[in-house]
């Protein structure tokens, strides 16, 4: 028989949990993995899968006089649960704890982060590999906005796309702000993050092709490692030069044609803008293995 290992040992180098789900499950570790405006995300496991996960938590006191944002953060939970893409971030379990004031779920953890710490990690990148990106944003924002009903985003940028560098694979997380329409597909609220969004949306009427435009400047910031607009000091300064049509000036920064071209594509007036499923069939994808199993397999890092 095997010696079994010496317990006192192991348990000098085992991490506590801060907190337990309900059902004993899940775990929570002290270790922040980010933290927003509105919650926090915590280092997390599965005890019964034995894998890492991430821990949202939300202080649901410090919006006691915000009814709105309780109601935001409910949606994003309730999206989540009905969600399943390979582009999408999981929901595994939700639940409230009404001793504590806190929202929580727990959802896959991504092992590199967000996009842009990624790319800012990594600055040696071949375009192939940005197009193995881009390509699998698309793949999310189309299975949402093909969705029955059809979910809109409203707040794709690269700080909520997420990485599992070991494989190259993208997810798009953080919907908090997506909005359910109807056949008609249009919304009416003006939210988001101003940098990256189309200018219809302050017009409070616009439709998933705003998701579009905001996926045009991710490309942007992934090509240029330049937040768009960061010229401007200001929101107000931003919706001026959007609502004119005045592109940011990153793009100037953007020196291969075929590149260029494709990101006006995507912030072209939401008329002629493209869809999501009309991106991904674009010429500018042909050098990539049309095999969706292939961008499991890469976003290949050139060596400094």
């Amino acid at each position: 028989m095997m010696p079994s290992a010496n317990p006192d040992s192991s348990d000098k180098d085992s991490e506590v949990f801060a907190e337990t789900d309900p059902t004993g499950r899940y775990g929570r570790y002290t270790e922040l993995l980010g933290c927003g405006a509105v919650k926090k995300v915590y280092r997390g496991f599965d005890q019964e899968e034995g894998i890492e996960v991430a821990w949202n938590q939300v202080k649901l006191r410090n919006f006691c006089e915000e009814p709105d944002m309780v109601k935001r953060l409910y949606g994003e939970v309730r999206l989540l649960k009905n969600l399943t893409n390979e582009n999408i971030i999981e929901l595994y379990s939700v639940w409230t704890d009404d001793e504590h004031g806190t929202l929580n779920f727990i959802t896959e953890v991504c092992t590199s982060g967000n996009l842009r710490e990624y790319r800012k990690k990594h600055r040696h990148v071949s375009m192939k590999a940005l197009k193995k990106w881009s390509r699998q944003i698309l793949k999310g924002l189309n299975y949402l906005h093909t969705h029955e009903p059809c979910i809109i985003h409203r707040d794709l940028n690269c700080s909520n796309v997420f990485v599992n560098g070991n494989v190259g694979q993208v997810k798009i997380g953080d919907l908090g702000l997506a909005a359910i329409v109807g056949t008609n597909h249009i919304a009416h609220t003006i939210l988001g993050t101003p940098e990256f969004m189309a200018p219809e949306l302050y017009d409070e009427d616009y439709t998933e092709l705003v998701d579009i435009y905001s996926f045009g400047m991710c490309l942007l910031e992934m090509v240029t490692l330049e937040i768009p607009y960061s010229e401007c000091d200001n929101v107000a300064k931003i919706y001026k030069k959007v609502c004119s049509g005045i592109r940011p000036a990153a793009l100037n920064k953007v020196k291969d044609s075929e590149v260029r071209d494709f990101i006006e594509k995507c912030l072209a007036q939401p008329r002629v803008r493209p869809s999501a499923d009309e991106l991904l069939k674009d010429p500018f994808f042909d050098e990539l293995v049309d095999d969706d199993d292939d961008d499991e397999n890469a976003a290949y890092v050139d060596s400094y």
